[in-house]
């Protein structure tokens, strides 16, 4: 017989709250090469991840993948790892607390419970949903921190909170935000920031929007993330009244063999220096929330050094949005634009009416028999 979980002390007179799960990709634990075959064993074994049948990829991901990059993955995160560890978790935690300050000065009614979750690693997406239950947390809003929807990335997401719902015996209401690759707050966000770092450093001759990539055939069997990426990146373009030709969008971090999202930015970076004598180039990476190894490392280090071998003189990396104000400011916005109807996103409420409905509630259940 199957048991289901529940709050571990559910009292009649507790206030509900709304939940907010902030959910990214996540990180391994530490810089290791143990700690990064934990990762990418449960990173590549999910099925939303990589399409192809176990009995393909499982000899390949057991023979080979987890015996071999583990090794070149852990050298690669030692490049980025901080004092307080793994700058996406550092970032993520900081993008929580701000956007529940934001919250919590918003004039909704509240109250608010956030939490950060991990898709792979921790705190896991299940650790984090259960401390929003432990909370009070009656009705969930998740958001994923992915601009542009790709089943790999949101709808994983969607996968890990139904597998730990399903497990509930009193499942929260729920709302989901699937995507916000064309929100005005965060297209501002990302025009401010690069009108910030050219103030600090100039402009370069070429801006780069580079997307991670995800295999061809995915937008070929509806996945629209091709498309909601080419509109990120001209709508950032329109707002900083750049010229054609003066951009391009390209996709990063492609694995295996399959061919992937083009064009690729490692060949791109080198095709700009080689044969079109670029010098300055700036890249800007809009489907990352929070800077990680794929920002940090792949684009400001590695493809640096694939640009400056191509004779170029600088490629300058824009940092992720982060814990930008005015990118918590959007997140905060776009939480109460997905919770209306909630009683907790509107303008105001009845506190003095709301206590006093809940004690009566207690007081008739203590009467029936409930100890709390």
């Amino acid at each position: 017989m199957k048991l289901y979980s529940a709050k571990s002390a559910f009292q009649h007179h507790e206030m509900p709250s709304l939940g907010i799960l902030v959910a990214n990709l996540g990180t391994p634990e530490a810089p290791t090469e143990g700690a990064l075959r934990r990762y990418l064993h449960e990173f590549l074994s999910d099925p939303r991840v990589i399409e192809i049948p176990k009995w393909r990829w499982w000899p390949i991901l057991y023979g080979i993948v987890l015996r071999t990059r583990p090794k070149k993955s852990a050298a690669a995160y030692s490049e980025i790892w901080q004092e307080d560890g793994s700058p996406l978790l550092s970032i993520g935690q900081r993008q929580a607390a701000g956007i529940r300050e934001r919250l919590e000065a918003s004039g909704a009614a509240g109250p608010f419970t956030v939490e950060l979750g991990m898709r792979y690693g921790q705190p896991s997406i299940a650790t984090a949903l259960r401390r929003l239950r432990e909370a009070g947390a009656r009705r969930l809003l998740v958001l994923p921190l992915y601009p542009q929807y790709s089943a790999s990335t949101t709808g994983s997401t969607f996968d890990a909170v139904a597998q730990e719902l399903m497990n509930w015996r009193w499942v929260p209401e729920f709302r989901m935000i699937g995507e916000y690759h064309d929100d005005p707050g965060y297209l501002d966000a990302l025009a401010q920031s690069i009108r910030d770092h050219w103030a600090r450093q100039g402009p370069g001759e070429r801006l780069l929007f580079s997307f991670h990539g995800v295999p061809e055939r995915y937008v070929l069997d509806g996945d629209p993330y091709y498309c909601q990426c080419h509109r990120t990146a001209r709508l950032v373009a329109e707002r900083l009244g750049l010229a054609d030709g003066s951009w391009d969008v390209v996709f990063q971090s492609r694995f295996g063999n399959e061919e992937w999202l083009k064009p690729y930015t490692d060949e791109t970076v080198a095709h700009l220096a080689r044969e079109e004598g670029v010098r300055y180039l700036d890249v800007i990476c809009p489907g990352f929330a929070a800077d990680c190894l794929e920002t940090l490392e792949e684009i400001g280090g590695e493809n640096r050094e694939y640009f400056e071998a191509a004779g170029g003189e600088r490629l300058s990396y824009i940092p992720a949005l982060n814990d930008r104000a005015d990118h918590l400011d959007a997140l905060a916005r776009l939480v109460l634009h997905h919770a209306q109807g909630y009683p907790e996103a509107a303008a105001s409420r009845d506190w003095e009416r709301d206590r006093q409905e809940l004690a009566e509630i207690a007081e008739r259940a203590q009467q029936l028999g409930a100890e709390q």
